[in-house]
């Protein structure tokens, strides 16, 4: 066959192009295959500069519908929680109230979790949400709420609510703490910071006793105190503060030993609490100033309200009552007074023992005091508040400081102080709620009173004290805002009215210095002190004016050399210090100690 070549720029004949055989129909049809290759891959490639292609799109963040269940009861049993939505993908995760619970996935609008026990062990509201994979995202929460079950339990109060730190006892007699509440059962238990105690009833449908042990104590800081009640519908309680304390709380009363080498602050303890302490303290001779004798002694029973400490003529016995709560009726709620010998070198307490209240006898013990001779003590005992009180007598056993009753006498409605003048002749009592002083006479061999009467003092007389001389008595009145004046019949011990003279707001206690020339009147709703100079021979009262204490002043006491006063302040937990000058009185700050 002829082929006519054909020119390169141009036509091919006819013929030749009838008749070529094209070179890519030489090459075969795998050349072919390989050119459609090659152009798929140029082309996806342009297309994917061009803003094309097909990769996969992360996944959007999911969102839930419902949860079911929704609620649960505290310390109910574990759960499968289904969680129905949108967008879920193969590793969500599913977030129960913080906590991560194993997720299971069904298909992209729902998942299940496994809800352990332990996430539901007490009531609130838990948010349920689902997270995505990287770079997924987090959807709305769902609430899940937790519900208390039937026996669910509640704390309402704690006694004692504190103690100090150091203490071998809790509640100032064992370690006994007291738990009342609601819904407590057979198996409750209490918990101190989530660690289970040795748990009783206390004999009531509402009290729970947890025996704290003295480790638990050791160093100031807080408890948190819980009780968990065992399923179904059990759960754990609110949590309730026990606060472990720096020193002792609420001081009452202060007394200063006859050397004048230690001093002594009766305090009540929590704030409808139990258990009283007496914070001790060596005192230095010549500034005035207070080092504490830690940690405070124990008095071994109820300080609800306002008790007092005295230290006998001798330096060497301590008494402290204990009020006792007229609203309880446990152990303890009698009231006691305390017995404490104290060592000549350090200071230190060591109990002797107590005289346990006994209603309708020595049940709401107030005041203690011993006279000059040291021989005999003398308790002012109010019964309930409103009631007629009575004055307890004993005598005073020299070598070990042991109380032996020798009976009691009346006194005028709810007495809360008893004072014995110097001479061991005559001892006053004032009784608030009656608004008098009831006075007696003193058998220098027994140590028996007998009444000779009573006198008119002001609204609610609280304290009472015979200055050095044995001439005049001074009544403070808490209602009236006042002293109350007197003079004494040094033959039969007579009171006889002088006047009143204006104090500060809720006068409480009144002191006379060893001189006889100057009285102080602490006042507890204006938190400071009154001043006065004393009329020697009239026994008149004069202001010198009055200066600051620290929170709710409750009593003051005479250094016996005459150059210092302490002040025992309630709210702020302390003792304030000052100097008296000599010439006027006058008091100044020196400082202030804890109890």
């Amino acid at each position: 066959m002829n082929i006519e070549s054909a020119s390169r720029t141009g036509p091919r004949s006819l013929v030749a192009d009838q008749h070529a055989i094209s070179a890519e129909a030489l090459r075969g049809p795998s050349y072919r295959r390989r050119t459609l290759v090659i152009f798929g891959i140029v082309s996806l490639v342009l297309l994917a500069r061009c803003g094309g292609g097909t990769s996969q799109a992360p996944p959007p963040t999911p969102t839930i519908s419902t949860i079911s269940p929704n609620t649960a009861v505290a310390d109910g049993a574990a759960f499968t929680l289904t969680i129905n939505g949108t967008n879920f993908a193969p590793g969500s995760m599913v977030n129960f109230g913080g906590s991560t619970p194993v997720t299971t996935f069904v298909n992209s609008m729902q998942l299940t979790a496994a809800i352990p026990a332990g996430s539901i062990a007490s009531t609130g509201t838990m948010a349920v949400t689902v997270i995505n994979p990287a770079p997924g995202g987090t959807s709305n929460a769902i609430n899940f709420t937790v519900t208390g079950g039937l026996n669910v339990p509640t704390i309402s109060a704690l006694f004692p609510s504190c103690a100090p730190a150091g203490e071998q006892f809790v509640d100032s007699v064992n370690n006994q703490l007291t738990v009342v509440g609601n819904n407590f059962v057979a198996g409750s238990v209490v918990r101190w910071n989530g660690s289970d105690r040795p748990t009783t009833g206390n004999g009531s449908i509402n009290g729970l006793i947890a025996q704290i042990s003295a480790s638990d104590i050791a160093a100031a800081g807080t408890a948190a105190v819980t009780v968990f009640n065992p399923g179904p519908g059990g759960g754990n309680s609110n949590t309730s503060t026990f606060t472990i304390t720096t020193g002792a709380v609420d001081p009452q009363s202060i007394a200063v030993d006859p050397t004048g080498k230690f001093a002594y602050v009766m305090n009540n303890g929590c704030v409808g609490g139990v258990g009283g302490y007496v914070s001790m303290y060596t005192i230095n001779p010549a500034t005035g100033a207070l080092t504490s004798i830690a940690p405070p002694a124990s008095t071994y029973g109820y300080g609800f309200y306002a008790g007092s400490v005295t230290v006998d003529s001798s330096g060497k016995f301590a008494y402290v009552t204990n009020s006792g709560d007229v609203y309880d009726y446990g152990d303890g709620a009698d009231g006691n007074l305390a017995m404490y010998t104290i060592d000549a070198s350090t200071g230190a307490l060591t109990s002797t023992g107590t005289i346990d209240g006994n209603c309708p006898g020595l049940c709401f013990p107030s005041s203690v005091v011993v006279d000059p001779s040291g021989k005999f003590a003398y308790v002012a005992n109010g019964n309930t508040p409103g009631s007629a009180g009575s004055v307890f007598m004993y005598t005073i056993n020299s070598a070990n400081g042991a109380l032996t009753s020798t009976g009691s006498i009346a006194t005028g409605t709810n007495p809360v102080f008893v004072a014995v003048d110097p001479a061991g002749k005559f001892a006053y009592v004032a009784n608030s709620n009656s608004n008098d002083v009831s006075m007696y006479t003193i058998n220098p061999t027994t140590g028996v009173l007998t009444s000779i009467g009573t006198i008119a003092a002001g609204t609610d007389p609280v304290s009472v004290v015979v200055d050095p001389s044995g001439k005049f008595a001074y009544v403070a009145n808490s209602n009236s805002n006042d002293v109350s004046m007197y003079t004494i019949n040094p033959t039969t011990g007579v009171l006889t009215s002088i006047g009143t003279i204006a104090a500060g707001t809720d006068p409480v206690s009144v002191v006379v210095d060893p001189s006889g020339k100057f009285a102080y009147v602490t006042n507890f709703s204006s938190n400071d002190i009154s001043m006065y100079t004393i009329n020697v021979t009239a026994g008149a009262l004069t202001s010198i004016g009055t200066i600051a204490t620290e929170q709710s002043p409750t009593s003051i006491a005479i250094h016996p050399s005459g150059k210092f006063a302490y002040v025992t302040n309630s709210a702020s937990n302390d003792v304030s210090i000052y100097s008296i000058d000599g010439v006027t009185g006058a008091l100044t700050l020196i400082g202030t100690i804890g109890t």
